[in-house]
């Protein structure tokens, strides 16, 4: 068991402590190297802004000219969904240029690099065939994680989670013109569906198959809105919520979700109820929805969407290390911290930060608290007489 580095309780912050706003307004004492990843994080090099600009354009390019072809040079797009066809294009430039942005920090371009690699490995393949369908379902599709904290918000997200891949899955390709919906005799009601011009299947709208086809989105919404509604509700009543909370960051998200999902079901509504009553004001308020979500998907809360994917490689990373029983054991208590290459990948990250107190990733949570209580009342309280 070794000695803890030497220093006052004041200038040895907890590499594990939760940071962000909510560890600000709470009046945590910042470290001596909070300062200079909080300057690093918000200027940007030039050289960096300069990758991710180049790298929006191409991916916007590449999509357009997705679109074009994939529409048959523009026979199957509907120009009424050009709206739509240039809010993607432009969340396609902002997911390209922050991604590139935040890739290029040394915190995740290492958890990128290592995650990566892990997830290209054969070797870890061989030994593990089935180690990345298992984590691809567990963390982007399950997400087993969440269920830890409260079954309630494991339901709510996986709610909100399918009923969004379920939209995007049905809105994008419509939007692209990628899928055609053709009524094969001229009045219905059979229909074909068409990608890229193919027919794909025949169905006939009157049953639960073209039912589905033409109600897709109203199920989605169905699914959305009380996942959405749930977590408004939460993040109104709960306190610890309503600590940290940011009404663009937090709220705006959750209502964007709503008033979509409720407009798009009103869209119905008007039209088997209402013989089109209100139809236009209801298209371009649902219009006005989607497009201001999509743009704010790259610079918002929804970027986590982009991430996740991300801590598929990560998990693999770290279920490796388990594998070759890399466990490294906490230098105070000898309890299992995590695994031996990603405690050296933290301490990579703070030597790159100038953080200056990589050694403490070496702690348990637990003993960290333990060791800076220790040099509080050593170095600081011993001053009050």
């Amino acid at each position: 068991m070794t000695e803890p580095p030497e220093a006052p309780a004041a200038e040895q912050p907890d590499p594990g402590a939760s940071a962000g706003p909510a560890g600000e307004a709470g009046g945590r004492k910042r470290g001596p190297g909070s300062g200079v990843a909080a300057r690093a994080a918000a200027a940007v090099p030039r050289s960096v802004t300069g990758r991710a600009t180049l790298a929006g354009f191409i991916v916007s390019a590449l999509l357009i000219l997705a679109i074009v072809f994939g529409s048959r040079l523009l026979r199957n797009f509907d120009s009424a969904l050009l709206p739509y066809a240039v809010a993607t294009v432009f969340l396609a430039f902002g997911v390209a240029y922050r991604y590139t942005v935040w890739i290029s920090a040394p915190g995740a371009r290492r958890l990128f690099v290592q995650g990566r690699r892990s997830l290209f490995s054969a070797e870890n393949f061989r030994r593990a065939p089935t180690a990345l369908p298992k984590m691809a379902a567990t963390y982007l599709g399950f997400q087993k994680f969440l269920g830890a904290r409260s079954h309630a918000r494991w339901a709510a997200h996986q709610l909100i989670f399918w009923g969004c891949i379920l939209a995007s899955l049905i809105t994008f390709p419509l939007t692209w013109g990628w899928f055609t919906f053709t009524s094969s005799t001229g009045s219905g009601p059979g229909y074909e569906m068409r990608v890229w011009g193919f027919k794909i299947l025949g169905f006939d709208s009157l049953n639960i198959i073209g039912w589905l086809m033409f109600h897709g989105l109203d199920v989605a919404a169905v699914l959305v809105i009380p996942g959405a509604s749930y977590f408004l509700w939460r993040r109104m009543k709960d306190r610890g919520a309503i600590t940290g909370q940011r009404f663009a960051y937090d709220m705006v998200p959750l209502l964007a979700l709503i008033v979509i999902s409720v407009t798009g079901l009103l869209l119905t509504f008007s039209s088997l109820f209402l013989h089109g009553g209100g139809y236009e004001f209801l298209a371009i308020l649902h219009m006005v929805s989607v497009v201001f979500t999509l743009i704010y998907i790259p610079f918002g809360k929804f970027f986590h969407i982009v991430q996740r994917p991300a801590a598929v490689g990560m998990q693999l990373f770290k279920y490796t290390g388990r594998q070759d029983d890399q466990v490294f054991a906490c230098r105070r208590c000898e309890e299992p911290v995590d695994t031996g290459p990603y405690v050296e990948n933290l301490r990579g990250t703070m030597r790159d930060l100038d953080l200056g107190f990589d050694a403490w990733a070496e702690y348990c949570p637990r003993c960290k608290r333990v060791l800076r209580g220790s040099a509080y009342l050593s170095q600081v309280k011993k001053g009050f007489k």
